[in-house]
Order: C-alpha cells, then structure tokens, then sequence
C-alpha cells in the first residue's frame, strides 16, 4: 500500500452539546477531540488500512502531547511532527445547526505553532522518503505567509521527488487575513495559485473553485443550495487549463436543503480523458443521496478526500475513476452520520452503501 503524508494543522476541537449556542453552553461540559483537514485526511487513510503520516508543529505541552498521542493511536505516523518553544495548538468550536440554523465554527487559531514555524524546520526530503502521495489544502496557507511559504515548498519538494500531489482547495472565508493589504478571497488566489503547478489532484467543494480561483459554474447559486450540475466539469476543464499539471479534478456536491438535510455526491475529471464521472449514478443518472439527519458534517469533505486518496491507491480500486469516486461518495455520506471530524467507518460499511444496501437495519 503507498504511503500518504499529509501537511497542515492540527487542532483542539470542542463541541458544545447537543444543539446549543456557545453561549448557551459555556461555562459548563463540552466535547474536546482533535481535528484538522490534513490531519483528517490521514486518520481517514490509516482507518481504512492504509498507511499514512501527519505532519505539522506542535508546541511542547501536555495537550499537545495528548494530541500526538491521539493520532498515533489511529495509527499515523507521527514521528516527523516539528515540536516547538514557540506558539500553541489551535482551537476551534463547532455550534452544530439544525433545520434552518446553519452550524458554525468559532476559531481561536491564531500564533498556532504551524503558523509561526518557517519552512527550513522541516527536511522534506528525509520526510517524503519512500512516500508515494503528498496531500495538503487551502487551509493551512491561509493561517499566516510562514505557513503559506512552507505549504508551496512541501508541495514542490513532493513533485520534484516524483510523488503525487493533492491539494484540496478548502476555502475558509474567515482566514486569509495575515496580509492586510488584500481582501481574502484576492490573497487565497495570489497563494494557491503557487501551490497548484505542483499538483496532480485538485479537490474542492461546489464553491471553492469560484471562491479561490474565480471559475463559476453556470448558474449554481450554492448559498441556496442550487446547483448547476451539468457545469461542473466545465469548471474543472477551466482548471486544468489554468494548470497543465492537474491530472484530476474531485468536486463534491452538496444541495443544502437545510442543516439536518443535504443532498450529496460528486464529480471526478479525468484531463487526459477528458470526461467527467458522477457518483452516485441511479438508472444511468446522477442521483444525490438524500442525507435527511445529519448527525456532524463537520469533517465529511475531508472523509471524501481521504477515501478518494485511498481508493486511487488501494491496488483493487486504483484504475477505476467510477469506482473510487462511488468508494469516496459513500464514505463520505456515512461520515454525516458520525460525531466528530474523523470518519471512523470502516471499508465493508462503505463497499456495502456503494451497493445500493442504505437501509441502517441492524448487523448482528
């Protein structure tokens, strides 16, 4: 199985209970994990039985301590994680919507140790040795220009030693701010557009391509949760125009109906093909699944690429866009169902859902 290295931050997550507001929940009990899209992308692949590796900086204290810990019990490897003197690990809180009460996320990640870390601390050619696949995201460039600088140099170290690259957009409109001079969206642009020459697999949701790159399609209005599915793969021709390197481009596909009910799939585009592929596909049509009660989905872009990930190296499931692309979809949608950022399903429950079995009867 190759061997996935991830790149980006880690943090301190707390849910407050049930449905309430922060400020209905504090002072009293939470749910404290550890979470991030990098560090989801790896606990997705190690879950799955793949292998993967995280890295990151961390500061030197007992709840990063904890989180290492944590991580190494999904089974990551941890071992090229930068500990530091300097900074903190960040935090974040997820208020979890319901019916037209969207979720959000309150961040507290500022002076983090991964966004005060420059790039020289980290030997990416001992770290990608004998890997196969780099992966890291829109997310961790936005934090500060240390982490931007050091995101663009993982990224061309991976290419120049011939791994495969993958980067999920991963827009986060209330980052991007550490250059004062320009709006976010118009600073998420400048960077990325220095990390996707080095990329093979694009990953975005519905408006990430619009957010970071300025590629519409058609006449989607994504804030209704209305999608103009057919132009799609339009936007990632536009994508793979822009940069020739792109072999791939994976967007998910969510009509958000309310906060308890989403209908979700997605597109895969192949550049030297140039075709597009749907899943799932129901009687030879794209055909959403309808996800009614959403229990976190927090997280659910980050199983879709993990799995994505997995299945282009998994040797029964590599080879087969169609068949990967159903394997990320389903494991994806089981991933609403699971409290929490990390997906923990397992591969028969996935392989079972991209059969068409969605009946949640008991398994004894």
């Amino acid at each position: 199985m190759a061997q996935v290295v991830s790149f980006g931050e880690v943090m301190t997550r707390f849910r407050v209970p049930g449905n309430k507001r922060v400020v209905q929940a504090f002072p009293g009990i939470v749910d404290v994990s550890f979470a991030g899209a990098e560090a989801n992308i790896a606990a997705g692949v190690a879950l799955l039985g793949g292998a993967a590796k995280f890295v990151t900086a961390l500061p030197r204290n007992p709840i990063a301590d904890a989180c290492v810990t944590y991580l190494n019990g999904i089974g990551i490897d941890t071992s090229d994680i930068v500990r530091t003197e300097s900074g903190r690990i960040g935090t974040y809180y997820i208020e979890v919507g319901a019916n037209q009460r969207a979720s959000n996320v309150v961040y507290d990640r500022d002076h983090s140790s991964v966004a005060l870390t420059a790039t020289n601390n980290y030997d990416w050619g001992s770290i990608l040795k004998g890997a196969d696949w780099f992966h890291t995201t829109g997310i961790t460039p936005a934090l500060s220009e240390t982490a931007a600088q050091a995101a663009i140099d993982a990224a061309r170290s991976a290419k120049e030693l011939g791994l495969t690259v993958s980067c999920d957009l991963n827009y986060r409109g209330k980052l991007w701010r550490w250059d004062a001079k320009g709006n976010p969206k118009a600073l998420a642009r400048s960077t990325m557009e220095k990390i996707l020459p080095y990329v093979d697999l694009v990953i975005a949701n519905e408006a990430d391509a619009d957010d970071v790159l300025g590629i519409r399609a058609g006449e989607s209005q994504v804030e209704h949760g209305s999608l103009d599915i057919a132009r799609y793969p339009e936007v990632a021709r536009q994508i793979v125009a822009r940069f020739p390197s792109v072999k791939q481009v994976a967007i998910t596909l969510r009509e958000s109906v309310s906060a308890s009910h989403n209908r979700w799939g997605a597109m895969l585009y192949n550049a030297s093909t140039e075709d597009a592929v749907f899943a799932p596909m129901r009687n030879g049509e794209y055909s959403p699944n309808e996800i009614t009660h959403i229990v976190d989905r927090v997280g659910a872009g980050d199983s879709f690429g993990a799995a994505l990930i997995f299945a282009s190296c998994d040797p029964d499931l590599k080879g087969d866009p169609a068949g990967a692309l159903s394997f990320a979809v389903a494991a994806s949608t089981l991933c609403h169902s699971i409290e929490g950022d990390i997906n923990y399903v397992t591969r028969a429950e996935i392989e079972t859902l991209t059969r068409g079995d969605a009946s949640g009867r008991v398994v004894r």
